[in-house]
């Protein structure tokens, strides 16, 4: 019997087997890694800040909802002065500077006044002579007078003549004379006395009327003249202001002036403090029209004066339709009315602290203007402006537009 070759029948354990199961796994696990990083980014997607504009909770005045027309303008004393002399010297004395107050009449800055001294002591002693000159005479018109009576009493008796009559008369005639001319001669010496004391006067400069010093223009030394005419001389030594006189002086468009009339009720507003409102009305309206800019000068008065308030600052005027009482002169806190969201009956907003969006319940008030009185808020909160429907309590936001 052949031998048979059973080779091919033997088995290869070195061989690998390919198992059937590895392709099955492979899908899924990726399936897993799929799932896992789709739930990932919709994860990060519903985290990921919501862009939204923002809003600041301010404060608003009731007024602005009775405002019939704005303006700007500036503080300016109606009863203002540079205080000059009429004399010409040297400032000698400056008792004065800037905001100090004067009462009417002060001396606040004196000249040299050694040569109009000297002559108002010799008007003085010029007086004294034309007086003494008037009692000399009149004591010879008494001499003269009782000198006639003697003669036309010796006359009736004979013991004299009449020429002797007639010479006493003339006498006495004649020192009446001289009593009159001395007395004109005592009024001119008089005269020239008070025109010394005008010159001595004119050195001493005063204030006019009560106020306070704004600017200082010369100091000790400066040469004063009344025109400033010379070289390195002044005119004025100070200016000061009433400033019981303060009004704001504001132009007025013309085709506006149908809004406005005096006493009309003011809300004035200081550059220098924009956190206060001066109560005010509408003194009066300049009867002209300035061409170049169509306008009319209009003054406001503060109907309550304030000492912070100083002229050339700037300053808002609110024309009212009406009067506001105590209550209505109050800041109200407000904000955008389109910051306000309403559900169900309650309102809210959105406010934004260090990136996430808070939901906070408040309660609307009157509407001034665009805003709407809110309470709930303080001012200085941020808030969001126009909240998309998909924003929740606690939401990441960015600020700067979607």
């Amino acid at each position: 019997m052949s031998e048979t070759d059973l080779s091919p029948l033997r088995i290869d354990r070195q061989t690998p087997r390919s198992p059937k199961s590895r392709p099955r796994k492979g899908w899924l696990i990726g399936g897993l890694a799929v799932l896992v990083l789709g739930g990932s980014a919709i994860f990060a997607g519903l985290r990921a800040p919501v862009g939204v504009e923002t809003v600041t909770v301010g404060q608003a005045w009731p007024y602005q909802g009775l405002t019939v027309l704005n303006a700007t303008g500036y503080v300016v004393a109606q009863r203002k002065a540079a205080i000059a002399s009429k004399a010409t010297g040297r400032l000698e004395w400056l008792g004065v500077r800037e905001g100090s107050v004067v009462k009417a009449g002060e001396l606040i800055a004196r000249l040299e006044q050694r040569d109009v001294a000297a002559q108002l002591q010799q008007a003085a002693a010029n007086v004294g002579v034309a007086q003494a000159n008037v009692g000399q005479v009149q004591a010879e018109l008494r001499d003269a007078e009782l000198a006639f009576g003697r003669a036309r009493d010796l006359r009736a008796r004979n013991f004299v003549a009449q020429a002797q009559v007639d010479q006493a008369e003339a006498r006495m005639v004649k020192a009446r004379a001289a009593v009159v001319s001395a007395r004109a001669a005592e009024r001119a010496s008089e005269a020239a006395r008070q025109a010394a004391q005008v010159a001595v006067a004119q050195t001493e400069i005063r204030a006019p009327f009560d106020g306070v010093v704004l600017t200082k223009h010369a100091n000790v030394g400066d040469l004063i003249t009344n025109f400033s005419a010379a070289a390195d001389s002044k005119g004025a030594v100070v200016s000061m202001a009433d400033m019981s006189t303060l009004e704001v002086e504001a132009d007025v468009s013309e085709s506006s002036l149908s809004k406005i009339k005096p006493g009309q009720p003011c809300e004035i507003q200081l550059d220098a403090f924009p956190e206060l409102r001066f109560r005010g009305e509408v003194s009066r309206l300049v009867p002209t029209v300035d061409r170049a800019k169509a306008s009319v000068l209009t003054k406001i008065r503060f109907i309550d004066p304030d000492p912070r308030v100083l002229p050339e600052m700037s300053a808002k005027i609110a024309f009212l339709s009406e009067a506001l009482d105590a209550a209505r002169r109050q800041p109200r806190v407000a904000v955008h009315g389109e910051a306000v969201v309403a559900e169900g009956g309650a309102s809210a907003v959105f406010r934004v602290e260090n990136g996430v969006a808070k939901r906070v319940s408040v309660t609307p008030g009157p509407k001034i203007g665009d805003l709407v009185e809110l309470s709930g808020v303080a001012p200085g909160d941020t808030l969001v402006l126009r909240p998309p429907a998909s924003l929740r309590d606690g939401a990441a936001v960015k600020t700067g537009g979607k």
